[in-house]
């Protein structure tokens, strides 16, 4: 029987031997031991220039039946099911340059996003390498390796915290008129837009990357100190809220309350008098 990490080195074996690869990093939940029935494996491949379609292709029959080449929702990358397994199979392609851009963006110039600011200091914080020529990732590695800096915290928290209701575009507001015009598609897509920056702030007050957009709420329990009370109940009940949208104690009530004990965490940190 194959094993997933002989299988990864098998995967990462073979494109290790193109001149275009630099590294190959295994990522996501099969890297982070919190891997189930369901986690696919994602590869990140480091590459100076552009694989052929057609050596990806090959590459790709040699362990799938099924294969999808050049992808482009997303990052650049090929998606298959392993054989024998099943496993869903992530390759994703990227630069050098692309990456240390999205690492200097946060802990050098400490540039904050709406939602999941920090998803690709962690992606590579958490990466398990099974190539690395010259070193360059375990370079790439180090540089992440580093404390969490006290103004990308501030960034992140001025940039997240105002729309969540202060704001006049905040997504509470955006929320409240899809109600009123019973736009539920409007109101599901503000609803994850809200989640994003929650955790986003969540992440940041405990000095933490954000792992990105899967198992937050486990991720949270398990690695923050300090957490909004209540917070998954909370998060749940506005959620499980989806299904009756226009109900007067639904979704707008539950979202304030989920925002309130944020908030209560906020100010307990002293890190919002300012923003208000």
């Amino acid at each position: 029987m194959v094993t997933n990490n002989s299988l990864a080195q098998a995967i990462a074996s073979e494109f290790s031997q193109l001149p275009q690869v630099i590294a190959v990093a295994l990522a996501g939940s099969q890297a982070t031991e919190v891997s189930d029935e369901f986690s696919d494996f994602d590869f990140y491949v480091y590459i100076q220039q552009e694989i052929p379609i057609d050596i990806r292709s090959e590459i790709s029959h040699k362990f799938a039946n099924r294969s999808e080449i050049n992808n482009q929702f997303w990052e650049p990358g090929d998606e298959w099911i392993e054989t024998n397994s099943g496993n869903g199979i992530d390759i994703m392609y990227r630069s050098p340059q692309w990456i240390e851009g999205q690492l200097d963006s946060v802990l050098v110039k400490h540039q904050a996003s709406v939602g999941y600011s920090t998803c690709f200091w962690w992606n590579v914080l958490h990466s398990t390498c099974f190539y690395d020529r010259n070193d360059w990732f375990k370079q790439l590695q180090h540089k992440a390796n580093q404390p969490y800096p006290e103004p990308l915290r501030r960034a992140i928290i001025a940039k997240n915290y105002p729309i969540l209701r202060n704001n006049i575009s905040s997504y509470l507001h955006q929320i409240e008129v899809a109600i009123n015009r019973n736009d539920f598609v409007s109101v599901n897509h503000r609803i994850a837009a809200l989640i994003a920056s929650y955790f986003d702030i969540i992440f940041a007050i405990n000095y933490l990357p954000s792992p990105g957009e899967k198992r937050l709420i486990q991720f949270a329990k398990q690695l923050c100190q300090k957490l909004p009370v209540n917070m998954e109940q909370n998060i749940n009940s506005l959620i499980c809220c989806l299904a009756y949208p226009f109900s007067d104690q639904g979704i707008f009530c539950k979202a304030n309350n989920l925002i309130n004990r944020l908030e209560e965490l906020l100010r307990a940190e002293n890190l919002i008098d300012n923003l208000n």
